[in-house]
């Protein structure tokens, strides 16, 4: 990677009570280059003995043959919005919301999460959205301090280039935050995600109601804001990462320019490049590439964009997200190891690749020292059954 972004303070390891010994056993751990019969033992949440052999010792429990893998690692989920905003317009009581969210990932074996909120508002407009980053985030914050959480959550800005306020918003967070990504978010109609209009439109009138009219008045505003803002909020939002001591992303990359001001800025990891020129401009500049278990899942792209399956077999994959489906995320990972004839090349796309992304370097494999995060998981063909979600060592699912 070649972000200079990357913060040792993320690597601290924290969140939640410990059980005291946890003993898996007669299971097929999957470990970075090779999956054994063994057993895994954790003390105080943290990984202690990792041995081969099918011995179940007593108090352990018999895996019977099931996988386990460390937890999964999800940088980029729209998941807690939908939670906070189950529709439009609706603004849910944000603890339960929270709540639910970790639970939910918990539920799908996911032990630590970015959860990505937008910076950057717009008021100006009846499509304007509002400020709301700094509000949830506190609360956030405050519902991790008090040890309300299944999992580990950490800050993902999603700096909304294309806006009125994201200076503004950004200068509202600093190190103490626990932001660990910011990812560089430009939305202009035309070009990256939305190159196509007509997707957009979809898109837009679905989700606000717009007409023909309101949505050329939405397009034509994106248009100006860019305009006005773009080059000076892309500075001022790569420098606040900086700040922050956040991991930089940058988001729908399309072409193998865009790709080298993503390098020029120290980017870290590249979200959800839209075309196989800008996966191969990454590769070129050794930044990660990540795609969307949906789209692995779905068999292409919901918008059009560049298969993440592509680019699995071209070797130009090296992190998936769940973006908008968590339950997606371990799914994918079958799916990959079928095509790679490969499971812990897979794994790791969901487990030690995203983590060393983010700068984390106490989980994502299982290795004695590292966090006790572990799955258990068993296949039914190529769709993976969890019967077990640990974190530091305590049953979360």
């Amino acid at each position: 990677m070649n972000s200079p972004f990357l913060s040792s303070r993320l690597a601290e390891p924290h969140d939640g009570s410990m059980s005291e010994v946890l003993q898996l056993a007669n299971a097929r751990l999957v470990l970075t280059d090779r999956v054994i019969t063994g057993r895994i033992l954790i003390i105080d949440g943290e990984i202690d003995v990792i041995e081969e052999g099918d011995i179940v010792p007593n108090g352990a429990v018999n895996c019977q043959g099931d996988y386990v893998m460390p937890g999964l690692v999800e940088l980029h989920t729209d998941n807690l919005e939908r939670h906070i905003e189950p529709r439009p317009k609706v603004d849910w009581p944000h603890l339960p919301a929270l709540l639910a969210h970790d639970a939910e990932l918990a539920s799908t074996g996911i032990t630590t999460v970015f959860d990505a909120l937008r910076v950057g508002s717009i008021h100006s407009a009846k499509t304007g959205y509002g400020e709301y980053a700094r509000k949830l985030a506190d609360e956030l914050l405050e519902a991790r301090k008090l040890g309300l959480f299944k999992i580990s959550h950490f800050l993902h800005l999603r700096a909304e280039i294309c806006s009125e306020t994201l200076l503004e918003e950004m200068a509202a967070f600093g190190p103490e935050d626990r932001v660990g990504i910011v990812s560089l978010m430009d939305h202009t109609p035309g070009q990256r995600q939305f190159r196509d209009l007509s997707a957009l439109k979809n898109y837009v009138t679905k989700k606000r109601g717009l007409n023909d009219i309101e949505f050329a008045e939405h397009v034509a505003n994106l248009m100006m804001l860019q305009e006005k803002f773009g080059a000076i909020h892309e500075t001022g939002a790569v420098a606040e990462a900086r700040r922050y001591g956040a991991v930089l992303a940058s988001h729908d990359d399309t072409t193998a320019d865009q790709v080298d001001t993503s390098a020029a800025n120290g980017v870290g990891f590249a979200e959800f490049p839209t075309t196989r020129e800008a996966a191969a401009a990454c590769r070129a500049h050794g930044i990660a590439v990540m795609m969307g278990a949906p789209n692995l899942v779905r068999g292409g792209s919901h918008s059009g964009n560049v298969a993440a399956r592509e680019l699995a077999e071209a070797e130009m994959l090296n992190i998936i997200s769940s973006d908008y489906v968590p339950s997606a995320l371990l799914l994918s990972a079958f799916l990959l190891a079928d095509i790679w004839d490969n499971l812990p090349a897979a794994i790791a796309c969901v487990t030690s690749a995203p983590a060393a992304s983010a700068g984390l370097t106490d989980r994502g494999r299982l290795k004695p020292g590292l966090r006790g995060d572990v799955i258990r998981v068993r296949a039914v063909g190529s769709t993976p059954l969890i019967r077990g979600v640990w974190s530091l060592g305590r049953r979360v699912a």
